[in-house]
């Protein structure tokens, strides 16, 4: 090689290693998707549950990941243009905290590692082939929602004397909530109560959905655990007040809002544990070889100054399986 072609290519490279060293740091920083239902300034955020998840196990957001999000702000049919996008942004992993977002993720891609957080039935959406081996790219936390909606209704009907209508806010365009719906009828009939669906999949939808319930005499409602009624639980409460229902949801934030009663799995508990699936599949591990893991506790809350309100006096017994009142 002639010494002048030899300088030449020795100073390109010089000039160019700088470029390529930056750009391999760059590709060690993980870019993490978030798929979001709900609205991304809503309070509490569960988003920031999973970021507390991945600081203390170590990550620092601009220097060994970033965080690129999109939300659907309660509309799910947003989701699936949402999801094709951060494919199209390359992404090294999604976060698709709910059955609506981790369907769309699903749907979008096959090949890009996809984490849930609170799925309800992900063998029954047919997100994993199974909880023990899922296959695919799929995995993550269940909250297992689905199996618990019996539970739900026999607390109901504990508070409630004499109940035997019970309203069903649901949202249609929430793909679990039809695997919800085969859970509560069976639930229903062994109980003796008869259900009035009632709908909202936008929020002024919730009024109607309300006096729907109201002029179909029913004596209590359960809403559906849904990115929408979440978001908008201080209306939904309050509508709750105002009809004088007593009403059951899946989240605590719920009573904390001033609804009368929650039953299920810690949220933010599960948005912390998804960190620990992104850890584990950014470290080597392939999603469909970590176990779907279910909870083992589910907390019921209940809010005693809203049951005095609507008259309602809650037995010692309940109040002692209680895991907090709030007074």
């Amino acid at each position: 090689m002639r010494r002048r072609n030899f300088i030449m290519l020795m100073g390109g490279t010089a000039a160019t290693w700088p470029l390529a060293a930056r750009a391999q740091m760059q590709r060690k920083m993980a870019r993490i998707g978030y798929l979001g239902a709900g609205i991304r300034t809503a309070s509490p955020n569960p988003r920031d549950a999973f970021l507390q998840g991945l600081r203390d196990l170590g990550y620092v957001e601009g220097q060994n990941f970033v965080l690129v999000d999109r939300y659907a702000e309660g509309q799910q049919e947003r989701l699936p243009e949402l999801a094709a996008e951060l494919v199209r942004l390359e992404v090294d992993i999604i976060v698709a905290p709910t059955s609506g977002s981790a369907k769309a993720a699903r749907d979008a891609t096959r090949t890009i590692p996809i984490v849930m957080a609170a799925s309800g039935d992900p063998v029954g959406l047919g997100l994993v082939a199974g909880l023990a081996r899922p296959g695919g790219n799929v995995t993550g936390p269940s909250m297992m929602n689905a199996e618990i909606i019996g539970k739900r209704m026999q607390l109901l009907k504990e508070v409630v004397p004499g109940l035997a209508r019970v309203a069903v806010l649901a949202n249609s365009i929430n793909p679990i909530h039809t695997l919800f719906w085969r859970e509560t009828e069976p639930a229903a009939r062994e109980l003796g109560l008869e259900l009035q669906p009632v709908e909202a999949r936008v929020p002024d939808e919730f009024g109607a959905a309300f006096a729907a319930a109201t002029r179909g005499k029913a004596g209590a409602l359960i809403a559906f655990d849904d990115a929408l009624t979440y978001n908008y639980r201080a209306r939904v409460v309050a509508l709750a007040a105002a009809s004088r229902m007593p009403a059951l949801y899946g989240y605590r934030e719920f009573p904390d809002e001033g609804g009368l009663m929650s039953y299920g799995a810690n949220m933010a508990s599960h948005y912390r544990h998804a960190a620990g699936y992104v850890d584990k599949i950014l470290r080597g591990a392939k999603p469909g070889d970590i176990p779907v893991e279910q909870p083992t506790k589910f907390d019921l809350i209940v809010n005693l100054k809203v049951a005095k309100a609507l008259g309602l006096e809650l037995s010692p017994s309940l109040l002692a399986r209680a895991d907090e009142v709030i007074e």
